[in-house]
């Protein structure tokens, strides 16, 4: 087995291996399950003990909080990049969970609208905008980690696990919801119940900390430092050299945190506000969903390194536009069972085409400006494709009365999407470099 080691470096073990694949899924999976603690909340309660004085707009309102996240993203990922490109990806990583615990530590105990006013909706979205600037600058440093450590031939396996912690992190999300539910009355999940999950969060952020301590800088950016070539201003060389491929990578990935959000923020309240199921079978369901989705996503990293990562997100692409319509007519029939299939397959078309993204995005850019320039377009894209997606959803329902408007809604980000992937192959994009000597990438990649 060939390992990714920079010249004149030991070639890490096979126990540093397994501890930069659980640095980089467990730093992304507390990020997450933050995110979706927020998301489940916004849907659950936000709505009516933060913006509830905005009547029947207030859901609308409520969901579209969750941009707050996703604007801040691009912001914190020209910081953290900078810093992660700059001084390394290591201590970049702890910084961003740091950010992220105090943030959602300060959600868990932020007084309601009844006891302090419009300061209340104002500060949660102040803090739900900083939870964003960690978000948007953890994931490409945890991808970067596992995908730089990787053995060659294994890239799009080890970089599933940074992708891993999404619906990791909303099985955990998910699950500490229905367990508060269902061990608290309905006025006590309204008083205090769900602000169980956030305070969990601060547990999580100290175990999260304490393995990202234990591992070393990879050998990509550790070569960079050796040879002294680490980019004065990372974002201005990203764009002077690479913004077309940022650009392309940011309508790729769209397509993806558009149905992904749709399943984490969306189909819960669609399904017991608007269609007046239950709640607590609903987020079992979701549950489930989500592992299935964690399945699918590490055989979308192993479909990446048979059949190429371009390949792999193509194909997740079109099975998610194809299920689109049958999706929402299974979803309208209010059949428990129906439910669980329809997002059953959505999970499966998910994780095939977010399971490849890390070693794609890696495949792009060269170490020296790779966190900056991996990071922005997933924050972008996050924002295009995802920032907005649960409040455009409900806002085409309530225009059109029909939910075919959202699977259309569906079909044309996942044209676009894929359409990016394509023009990714045929500008012949430059590859990956794990020893750099110079700005560009030294050894080409397979992107197909």
């Amino acid at each position: 087995m060939t390992t990714t080691s920079a010249p004149g470096h030991k070639p890490p073990s096979r126990a540093q291996l397994r501890n930069v694949r659980l640095a980089s899924g467990i730093g992304s999976t507390i990020e997450w399950y933050l995110s979706f603690a927020y998301i489940s909340a916004a849907g659950l309660i936000f709505s009516q003990q933060y913006f509830g004085a905005l009547g029947p707009d207030a859901l609308i309102v409520s969901l579209g909080s969750v941009a707050a996240s996703f604007i801040a993203s691009p912001l914190g990922g020209i910081i953290a990049g900078h810093f992660g490109d700059r001084y390394g990806r290591k201590a970049t990583l702890i910084g961003t969970l740091c950010v992220m615990g105090v943030a959602s530590l300060g959600i868990g105990v932020l007084p309601t609208y009844e006891q302090i006013g419009m300061a209340a909706p104002v500060i949660l979205v102040i803090l739900r905008f900083v939870q964003g600037l960690s978000t948007g600058g953890e994931w490409g440093g945890a991808a970067l980690m596992a995908v730089e450590y990787a053995p060659e031939k294994k890239r799009g396996f080890y970089g599933v696990f940074s992708q891993i912690g999404t619906p990791a992190g909303f099985v955990l999300a998910t699950g500490s919801f229905f367990l508060v539910q269902s061990l608290t009355t309905a006025e006590q999940f309204a008083s205090f119940g769900w602000r169980i999950p956030f305070f969990i969060s601060v547990a999580l952020v100290l175990v999260g900390i304490k393995i990202r301590t234990s591992i070393e800088e990879t050998p990509a950016f550790a070569e960079v430092k050796r040879e002294h070539i680490e980019a004065r201003i990372p974002l201005k060389e990203a764009f002077k050299g690479y913004s077309v491929h940022m650009a392309l990578a940011a309508g790729a990935f769209m397509a993806n945190i558009l149905a992904g959000l749709l399943l984490i923020g969306y189909f819960l309240p669609y399904t017991t506000s608007g269609l007046k199921m239950e709640a607590g079978p609903v987020l079992l369901i979701l549950m489930f969903a989500s592992i299935v989705w964690i399945g699918s996503t590490l055989w979308g990293g192993v479909l990446a390194d048979r059949f190429g990562a371009r390949k792999a997100m193509i194909g997740g692409y079109v099975l998610l536009a194809l299920w689109a319509v049958p999706m929402f007519l299974l979803i309208d029939s209010r059949s428990l069972v129906a439910f669980a299939l329809a997002v059953f397959v959505l999970a499966i078309g998910l994780g095939v085409s977010y399971g490849p993204q890390s070693s794609l995005f890696a495949a792009l850019f060269p170490p020296r400006i790779r966190y900056t320039a991996a990071s922005l377009p997933y924050a972008i894209g996050g924002i295009l494709g995802g920032g907005f997606a649960p409040a455009i959803a409900e806002g085409l329902h309530k225009a059109t009365g029909t939910s075919m408007a959202i699977a259309a809604y569906i079909v044309v980000f996942m044209t676009a999407s894929i359409a990016c992937l394509v023009a990714i192959k045929a500008r012949h994009l430059q590859g990956f470099a794990v020893e750099p000597s110079t700005a560009a990438p030294s050894v080409p990649a397979t992107v197909e």
